[in-house]
């Protein structure tokens, strides 16, 4: 087992499965949730983590905390709330949140870490459930170069293309241009295999020879099949794509551009969340697809 002491604080559709994968690489890991009901929570016990009853327990002797919950108020409950990081974590500790938050959110945790004195790296990631689970995560890092050494051992227990980007906020900000590719393949994607079917053509064409070609991507292959299917169960929910959308309008907004590709896959989205009385948010974003169904 490795001598560095690790928390992972959120076990949920992703965080599960990288806390296993730090624990299968020899990791000494306490591992917290807020709810005690997500399936990630057993699989990171299977696995060998820890797991705890509270941030306190989880993090007063970790010399690296990980973080990866949902939207930018749960990542600063976690680690700047009353019973939050802040609180209980040993100076000089390394904070590493994997949430998507955005840049700017990024920085100003960033800087209410530091004032205890607490290091920061934000360090998003790509791949969805497969790649958490297969530890073949994309990891987009921001932060100071020797902290993201410190650490990319552990990032590669977790993922397999690993990159500093810059300074703090730099992962968030490639993260951002992550979704706008992620949400516009997937509108290629529901209109090629919505075009394929008005042809009568069978939809697995799409995926094996669109895929060998220069219209290949990790949604075609991965989700393609997936929509054939009519598998929505979620590698990554309609919900959080959603989120990430808005923190780019945010962005865009404040700078005066205008992404018309962005508001057509958040329309989209946001079509088929309002499905299933209002809970279609929580299928995976190849649902998508139904906003092109004329019998929804």
């Amino acid at each position: 087992m490795t001598n560095k002491k690790i928390a992972f604080l959120g076990l949920g559709l992703m965080g599960g499965s990288m806390a296993a994968n730090l624990t299968r690489r020899g990791y000494s890991v306490k591992a917290w949730n807020r709810n005690s009901d997500r399936p990630g929570i057993a699989m990171a016990a299977e696995a060998g983590a820890t797991i705890v009853n509270s941030i306190q327990s989880a993090v007063a002797d970790a010399e690296i905390i990980f973080s990866c919950v949902g939207d930018v108020p749960d990542v600063e409950e976690v680690l700047l709330g009353e019973a939050g990081v802040v609180k209980y974590a040993q100076p000089g500790a390394l904070v590493v949140d994997m949430s998507t938050i955005g840049s700017e959110a990024a920085k100003q945790i960033a800087t209410q870490l530091n004032q205890h004195q607490l290091r920061f790296l934000d360090a998003p990631v790509s791949g969805g459930d497969i790649g958490a689970i297969n530890g073949t995560l994309t990891i987009m890092v921001g932060g100071e170069p020797e902290d993201f050494e410190e650490c990319k051992p552990l990032f590669e227990a977790m993922g397999k293309n690993i990159r500093l980007c810059g300074s703090v906020g730099s992962g968030q900000g490639v993260k951002m241009c992550n979704q706008i590719l992620a949400s516009l393949y997937m509108v290629g994607l529901c209109e090629a295999m919505t075009m394929a079917e008005k042809q009568g053509i069978d939809r697995n064409l799409i995926v094996e020879v669109c895929g060998t070609g220069a219209a290949a991507s990790w949604a075609l292959t991965n989700l393609g099949p997936k929509i054939i299917e009519s598998d929505y169960n979620p590698g990554f929910p309609i919900k959080h794509i959603l989120k990430d959308l808005r923190l780019i309008q945010e962005i865009v907004e404040s700078s005066g551009e205008n992404l018309p590709g962005v508001q057509l896959a958040e329309r989209l989205f946001k079509l088929v969340q309002t499905l299933d009385h209002g809970q279609g948010g929580e299928q995976g974003t190849q649902a998508m697809i139904r906003a092109y169904d004329s019998d929804q």
